[in-house]
């Protein structure tokens, strides 16, 4: 007998699409009418014939699809949006009529928003709850669950396939909602806006959950096989439990900035205020994002064999795209707060991050790219394009509208200053975003004009994106070293002179030590990363001694030693030193990348005793068998790795088979130094021989990767930490200082101590 769980989960999902229905509609009414006060009255008049055609035009399409058998989504579709008008019109009439306050119906459609977390995430509680008790009548556990499936990865089915993934957003989608509502008091108003534009998110997500994807659908023919079909191999490794939480964290994290700027532009909110209140929700999922794709790189390298991390597959970019324009908007932002400038840039850069996580979906779901991240192929795609369309045509037209007020208070003044750096660094981070949109989509570009599909390679990304890359470090290093406004010839020697000394003596002690591209058969890759350790190097230095230059004020002021100068240093302004430690990780990020360009391989078929060398390595095979459990085979070796001749460790890479789906998966092997990888591959079985095939990778400076990623998380806290207030501190006057009223005191204002 099936659970009742599913048909718990569909009803949640209807309620949530009705809640946040009346959500919009009535959030949409209430604002309109607060805003057009007075003047209601005309505009409800001016309104009723353009209404009462568009009544007209639905119901008559209605009736025509029930009598022409048209498909069922298209009648659900004509009736929502009758029900829509209808809440709509009966809203503005009660309002008219003085049956209900316009801010009442606000706070109502607030409620409302709540209430649809509550209804989501049962509809959630419902998919997991079926995948722990083996529903198969549920098609989609049916087909992403097994009954040996480790409980770990019966809750990761969640986000396993199309339709739970779908899900996924909706929950993380509606969770946003429901913190934003909450702390809806820091501006009632720009709330109210911000969490109508998320409720109609959300409304088209439950469209596609109710109607086009539907997680609870019972498997053909109502009967139940007695096990499921299981979890794509790829997708059980400990960090997938992770990695598409938080990658869609970032994702839909970004709808909350991108809510709140369209509702400021929409009732031409004054002043910067709305960044100042999105600042931290916009940091919050640019970290999110960040350790998404970081732990999609790990993956890759731990799970596919192929010896890299990126591979610049179309998914990948997808996911790489927001985070280069939301990683603009940060630093452009800060020039709208310091400045006045770059207002019309900031909007679009946030309406553009929006709209490149929901093509970003589009790819990964439409089957339009091939991928190993993508699901199949599916109509769904269209959902997404006529989405996509929609936003882009609310922010264009309301940015048209309403954008008067955009303008910037200030100008540029100088071309050495800390306002270009920040408007260069922005021009390249989208010159990187186009090259890789252009990349990705090539493949849909060349089937539209000729008709075969073109796919362009990782040559074509690295050619184009490592020289924009060294360009970023560039001005990461110049940056923080250019004051605002303009600068002096004076001011940028002493800036500029420790950073370039680095840049020299790295450039030359690297090209001592055996680094010289010259004398390589590809001297290119050399070139990058022999100029990408010497800039960085610089950048390193300028950090530094900003910091340490600041920390020598602080002890001068405090008389602490050097070390909890620098702690108070940055507890003083937690938001610049917190940068500073952000850049300081993208530098040991690069740095990791950058060793890519010494990378070695050597693939060998070993038998008992044969070994392999590379580079000061040895491996030895000491055996090789096959094992089994309920859930896979797997084919292994037992390998020794010595290096210079001194025993390291033992590896075991392996080759398993999941029976449940019938699919092959690598599990590879690795020794990590901060210098280098071992990487091997247990590539299969000699047809002939029966012996293993064994590819060894040696990988330069991986670890340095994940260092660096761990310093921006770091970096990133500390840059959402409030920093510390000055305090008030109160002195009594003496007689001899002769105030006009007895007993006076002075009010001396220090920082904390």
């Amino acid at each position: 007998m099936p659970h009742p769980m599913p048909s718990f989960g569909s009803f949640s999902l209807l309620i949530a699409l009705a809640l946040c229905a009346y959500a919009v509609c009535s959030g949409a009414v209430a604002l309109r009418a607060i805003a057009s006060g007075p003047r209601l009255n005309e505009f409800v008049r001016a309104s009723k014939i353009p209404a009462l055609i568009l009544t007209l035009f639905l119901v008559s399409g209605l009736v025509w699809t029930i009598f022409s058998n048209i498909d069922s989504n298209i009648v659900a579709a004509f009736a929502f949006s009758i029900f829509i008008l209808a809440a709509i019109a009966l809203a503005f009439w009660a309002i008219e009529n003085g049956r209900l306050s316009a801010e009442h119906l606000r706070e109502t459609s607030r409620r409302a928003g709540l209430a649809s977390f509550v209804c989501v995430t049962c509809a959630a509680f419902a998919l997991v709850y079926a995948s722990y008790t083996n529903d198969f009548s549920v098609d989609y556990i049916l087909h992403h669950t097994n009954r040996a499936l480790d409980w770990k990865y019966k809750f990761a089915a969640l986000w396993s396939g199309q339709e739970g993934s779908l899900l996924l957003w909706a929950w993380l989608l509606a969770a946003y909602g429901f913190v934003l509502r909450l702390r809806h008091k820091v501006d009632v108003t720009l709330s109210a806006y911000a969490s109508t534009i998320l409720a109609a998110i959300q409304v088209f997500f439950l469209l596609l959950l109710v109607f086009a994807a539907r997680p609870f659908s019972i498997v053909p023919g109502g009967i139940p096989p007695a096990d499921g079909f299981g979890l794509n191999p790829l997708l059980q490794y400990p960090e997938m439990v992770i990695h598409p939480p938080m990658l869609y964290l970032g994702y839909v994290g970004f709808s909350v900035p991108f809510a709140f700027a369209l509702g400021a532009l929409m009732m031409r909110y004054p002043g910067e205020n709305w960044i100042h209140i999105t600042r931290r929700w916009t940091m919050i999922a640019w970290l999110l994002l960040t350790i998404g794709i970081s732990l999609g790189m790990h993956w890759a390298y731990a799970v596919l064999g192929w010896g890299g991390y990126w591979g610049w597959d179309p998914v990948e970019n997808a996911s790489f795209l927001p985070w280069l324009t939301g990683t603009a908007f940060l630093h452009s932002v800060m020039m709208q707060e310091k400045r006045g400038m770059m207002k019309r840039w900031n909007v679009w850069l946030i309406f553009l991050t929006f709209m490149l996580t929901i093509l970003g979906t589009l790819l990964t779901r439409s089957g339009v790219v091939s991928s190993v991240h993508a699901f199949a192929q599916s109509s769904i795609g269209s959902w997404f394009t006529s989405f996509l369309v929609l936003t882009f045509a609310v922010c264009a037209f309301t940015f048209f509208y309403q954008g008067s007020h955009l303008k910037s208070e200030n100008h540029l003044e100088s071309l050495v200053s800390r306002e270009s750096s920040f408007l260069f660094n922005n021009l390249i981070l989208l010159v990187a975003c186009f090259t890789v949109l252009f990349g990705t989509l090539w493949p849909v570009i060349s089937e539209f004009y000729d008709g075969s599909k073109v796919t362009m390679g990782a040559p074509y990304f690295n050619r184009e994106a490592v020289p924009i890359g060294l360009a970023l470090i560039f001005l990461t290093g110049l940056g923080p070293l250019l004051p605002w406004r303009s600068t002096s010839f004076r001011a940028i020697r002493r800036n500029f002179i420790l950073p370039c000394i680095a840049i020299l003596f790295t450039a030359a002690i690297l090209i001592f030590s055996g680094v010289r591209p010259w004398k390589d058969d590809e001297a290119l890759p050399t070139i990058y990363a022999l100029v990408c350790f010497s800039l960085s190097a610089g950048v390193v230095t300028a950090i530094f001694s900003e910091f340490l230059r600041g920390a020598g004020v602080v002890r001068t002021q405090s008389g602490k030693n050097i070390f909890s100068s620098g702690i108070l240093l940055v507890r003083r302004n937690t938001r610049r030193y917190g940068g500073y430690l952000i850049h300081f990780g993208v530098i040991v990020l690069f740095i990791g990348l950058a060793g890519s360009a010494f990378n070695q391989s050597k693939e060998l078929e070993m038998g008992l005793g044969d070994s392999i060398q590379l580079n000061g390595y040895k491996l030895v095979c000491q055996s090789f068998t096959q094992d089994s459990n309920p859930n896979y085979d797997t084919d292994y070796a037992l390998l020794d790795l010595f290096h210079n001749g001194k025993k390291i460790t033992q590896l075991a890479p392996e080759k398993r088979f999941y029976t449940a789906s019938q699919q092959p998966s690598t599990i590879v092997a690795i020794h990590s130094t901060l210098s280098e990888d071992v990487y091997v591959v247990f590539e299969g079985r000699d047809n002939q021989t029966d012996k293993p095939i064994i590819k060894v990778f040696l990988n330069p400076l991986v670890n340095w990767i994940w260092i660096g990623v761990g310093i921006i998380v770091f970096g990133t806290f500390i840059a959402l930490v409030p920093p510390l207030k000055p305090v008030r501190r109160v002195e009594p006057v003496t007689e001899s200082q002769h105030l006009p009223l007895g007993g006076a005191v002075v009010v001396a204002e220090a920082r904390n101590v």
